[in-house]
C-alpha cells in the first residue's frame, strides 16, 4: 500500500530572471518585472511529497525528522535569504524561473532518499503561483 508524506517549508530569496545571451528589450519583453537589474524577491512556500510503501516494522514511509531535517540542510540552508543568481551555485548559468528551482530542489532531494520512494516537489513563488515536479 502507497502511502504519500508530506513536509511544507519555506525560504526567502531573491532572484532576477535574465538570459546573459539576450538583450536588455528581449529580456524585458519575456519575463517584465521579473527583470529588474536589482532583483526582487518572494516568500516560497515548498511542499515536500515522499510516496512508498508504509514500513510494517514504524509504521512510516519515512520518519517526518529526517525528512525536516534534510529540508533543512539542502534547501533551507542553501537558498534562505540568499540572491539566487549570486549565490547558489545551481543558478550561475540557469535562470532561477519556479520551474527550474523545483528541478534543482528535487535534484538535491532525491539521492537523498532510498530509491524505493518517489519524490514530488511543489514550490509556490506566491500564493497563487505554484509548479510541481516529480523528476519527469
Amino acid at each position: 500500500m502507497k502511502v504519500t508524506v508530506s513536509r511544507k517549508a519555506h525560504f526567502n530569496a531573491a532572484h532576477r530572471l535574465n538570459r546573459k545571451d539576450w538583450d536588455d528589450v528581449k529580456n524585458k519583453a519575456v519575463f517584465g518585472k521579473c527583470n529588474n537589474p536589482n532583483f526582487h524577491g518572494h516568500n516560497y512556500e515548498l511542499i515536500v511529497s515522499v510516496t512508498g510503501n508504509i514500513n510494517p516494522e514504524t509504521g512510516y514511509v519515512i520518519d517526518i525528522k529526517e525528512l525536516k531535517e534534510l529540508i533543512r540542510v539542502e534547501i533551507e540552508e542553501a537558498f534562505d535569504h540568499k540572491n539566487l543568481n549570486l549565490e547558489v551555485p545551481e543558478f550561475k548559468e540557469l535562470n532561477p524561473t519556479a520551474e527550474n528551482i523545483s528541478v534543482v530542489i528535487y535534484n538535491k532531494l532525491k539521492p537523498k532518499l532510498p530509491s524505493n520512494l518517489s519524490l514530488e516537489i511543489t514550490l509556490y513563488e506566491t500564493p497563487r503561483n505554484f509548479v510541481t515536479y516529480s523528476g519527469n
